[in-house]
């Protein structure tokens, strides 16, 4: 029987237009400023030596970090670094009210059903956690941070790895068996059932992929496949 679920973000719970649009722009247009202000400060000059480390640049190099990290945000890279200092900057939109954060209608309603049912939810997302807390905690549906009982991000391993999901298993101290990954991305999928998870294929646009594996096209298609699953 299925106890946990642990989501994606990105085409999963959110847009992916969201992050792509809103997110990662304002991150760009803000990063230099941020960065020349807030250098010297603890978090951040953790993340600029893990830039330099990354980049081969010398350690106080703030120009050379600065156009690494633009770089790395039109590229969509998915550098732990980079996502801890999105993740602060973004703090500083949701907390000024530049934007809120984009979650589903349905991923929102099935949240809260699955949570008041007794499921525990996770979030597992390329995101810094910070970016997730935000991203729930001031979203257009209201505070849903209080459903999920944890989150992890590419501190744990790469998205597409095994031993990423065989790590969120030791973790949460369940059976593989019992948890459901949900995603848009097909070898995050591989990567989760190869770790012995369930898994369930979220396609909210376009023709439907022929494949074995459970899809849906939103969480009310979960929901289905959950009910089936649980028998």
């Amino acid at each position: 029987m299925i106890r946990v679920i642990v989501t994606d973000i990105e085409g999963t719970t959110s847009s992916i237009s969201f992050v792509h649009e809103v997110l990662f722009p304002y991150a760009a247009e803000h990063m230099a400023a941020f960065v020349r202000e807030h250098a010297g400060e603890a978090a951040v000059k953790s993340a600029l030596e893990a830039v330099s480390a990354e980049a081969g640049l010398g350690p106080d190099d703030l120009d050379g970090q600065i156009d690494t990290l633009l770089g790395w945000i039109a590229e969509d890279r998915k550098a732990t670094p980079l996502k801890a200092l999105q993740g602060m900057i973004w703090a500083e939109g949701y907390r000024s009210g530049a934007y809120q954060g984009h979650v589903y209608d349905d991923a929102a309603e099935h949240l809260r059903r699955w949570h008041d049912r007794g499921l525990r939810l996770y979030v597992y997302s390329s995101g810094s956690e910070q970016a997730q807390r935000l991203l729930f905690g001031y979203s257009l549906d209201g505070d849903l941070t209080p459903l999920f009982s944890g989150y992890f991000d590419t501190r744990i391993g790469g998205k597409k790895e095994t031993a990423s999901y065989q790590a969120i298993v030791d973790a949460l101290g369940m059976a593989p068996g019992e948890i459901l990954f949900l995603s848009d991305i097909e070898a995050e999928l591989i990567a989760a059932e190869s770790a012995g998870l369930h898994t369930c294929w979220l396609v909210r646009d376009g023709e439907l992929p022929e494949t074995s594996r459970a899809v849906a096209r939103d969480f009310a298609d979960v929901e289905r496949y959950l009910q089936t699953a649980s028998r």
